[in-house]
């Protein structure tokens, strides 16, 4: 095996090692992902709140 294969093999435990990389890999994008979309959610609700009390002063 070359160096590259071998790594990759991680010792015969690949198969537990490297779908736990993609689990761990797809929960931290799922996270980011809300994250985001909760971070936009939240400044939309800002700007009618702000909007609504601005509208409201005049």
């Amino acid at each position: 095996m070359t160096g590259l294969a071998t790594w990759a093999a991680m010792g015969g435990y690949a198969i537990f090692v490297w779908p736990a990389y993609g689990i761990a890999a797809a929960a931290l994008g799922l996270v980011a992902t809300l994250s985001i979309r909760r971070y936009r959610m939240a400044q939309r609700r800002l700007a009618q709140i702000t909007g609504e009390r601005r509208g409201e002063d005049r």
